[in-house]
C-alpha cells in the first residue's frame, strides 16, 4: 500500500491511494497512544500503513466514515468492546509448532528431565506461554512434556497459555490445525497425540487429542494488568512478545516474570530479545535465562 500526499488535500491528511478513508497524523497518534496505554505496544511512524489496513475493516463493519470518528468511538464508554477489538486487530500473531527448536531441547534437558521424578512423587509442574497466539507454542511445550513423560496428564502438570487477543485464543482452544502447519512435529508425536480428519475441500486437519488438550489452559491476559497466577513456575516462554514495548516496559515485564519463576526456573525470549537491566536472571543458552538459585522465594504475582 502506497501512502501519498495530494497537493490539494489538507496538509495533515495522509491519503492511501487504493482506499476510501483519509488517515491523518493526528488519527495515527491517537491510535498508538491507545495501543500503548492498553497493551504497552509502541508503534513507530513506519507502521502507519499497517494500522490503516487493519483498522479500516473495523470502520466498514461499524459504518463509520472517518478514522477521527472511530477514535472518538473507542474512547467513549459505548466503545469499550470495540477498543478491545482494536487492540486485538493491531497485535501481531506470528507463531509455529516448535519454532526456535533449540528452546524445546533446552527445556527438555534442563527443566523437564530433572523434574520427572519429583512430579511423579506429587510435585507440581507449571510452564507459562505468554503471548501464545493460536496455540502452537503451548502445544509444543505440552508435546515436549509428553515426550519425556507420556503419562503427564495423570499428574499435576499444566501449561498456561495467555494472550491479549481473544480471537487467537479461540483458535488455540479449538486445537485444530492444517496438516501443513504441523510439519515440524515428528510423526510419532502426531500419531500419539493428534487425531485426523479430512474436510469437504479435501484438506486434512489434525486436532489435538484429549490428553494433550488437558495439559493446556488458555486464558486472556494483558501483560500490563495484574497477573492472577500462583507461583512458582518452572519455565516461562515470552518470545517475540515484548519487541514492541519500550525499554522500561520490557524491563518491568521481565522482572515480574523473574519473580514468578522458581529458583533455577527458566525464561525463554525471542531471537532478537535480551534481558533489560540487571536482576536474578542469568544467560543460560541461546536467549534462555536462568533464575539464580539463591534468589528469594518468588512473591505472589501482582
Amino acid at each position: 500500500m502506497t501512502a501519498i500526499r495530494q497537493p490539494d488535500a489538507d496538509r495533515d491528511t495522509v491519503v492511501f491511494a487504493d482506499r476510501e478513508f483519509g488517515f491523518t497524523p493526528h488519527d495515527f497518534q491517537k491510535v498508538i497512544e491507545i495501543l500503548h496505554a492498553d497493551a504497552g505496544i509502541l508503534l513507530t511512524q513506519t507502521k502507519a500503513p499497517l494500522v490503516y489496513s487493519r483498522l479500516v475493516k473495523r470502520l466498514r463493519v461499524l459504518g463509520l466514515g472517518s478514522f477521527a470518528r472511530y477514535c472518538a468511538f473507542v474512547e467513549s464508554d459505548a466503545g469499550a468492546a470495540e477498543r478491545q477489538q482494536m487492540v486485538s486487530a493491531l497485535t501481531t500473531n506470528v507463531t509455529g509448532f516448535f519454532r526456535e527448536p533449540h528452546h524445546f531441547e533446552h527445556l527438555k534437558a534442563h527443566v523437564l528431565r530433572p523434574l520427572i521424578g519429583p512430579v511423579r512423587k506429587g510435585a507440581r509442574l507449571r510452564i507459562w506461554s505468554a503471548g501464545c497466539s493460536t496455540g502452537e507454542e503451548p502445544y509444543s511445550i505440552a508435546l515436549s512434556i509428553l515426550e519425556m513423560m507420556p503419562d503427564a496428564a495423570a499428574f499435576d502438570v499444566r501449561v498456561l497459555a495467555t494472550d491479549i487477543n481473544p480471537t487467537v485464543l479461540d483458535v488455540g482452544r479449538a486445537g485444530a490445525y492444517d496438516e501443513g502447519v504441523l510439519a515440524p512435529v515428528n510423526r510419532r508425536l502426531l500419531s500419539d497425540w493428534f487425531r485426523g480428519s479430512r474436510g469437504a475441500d479435501g484438506r486434512r486437519t489434525l486436532a489435538v487429542g484429549d490428553e494433550l488438550r488437558s495439559l493446556v489452559a488458555f486464558r486472556q491476559l494483558n501483560l500490563l494488568s495484574p497477573w492472577p497466577m500462583t507461583p512458582p513456575y518452572q519455565a516461562a516462554f515470552c518470545r517475540n512478545v515484548l519487541i514492541y514495548f519500550d525499554d522500561a516496559g520490557q524491563a518491568d515485564v521481565q522482572k515480574r516474570i523473574g519473580g514468578l519463576l522458581a529458583p533455577a526456573g527458566r525464561l525463554y525470549l525471542g531471537a532478537s530479545e535480551r534481558i533489560k537491566g540487571s536482576g536474578d536472571l542469568r544467560l543460560d543458552g541461546v536467549t534462555a535465562y536462568r533464575r539464580a538459585s539463591g534468589a528469594p522465594a518468588p512473591p505472589e504475582a501482582r
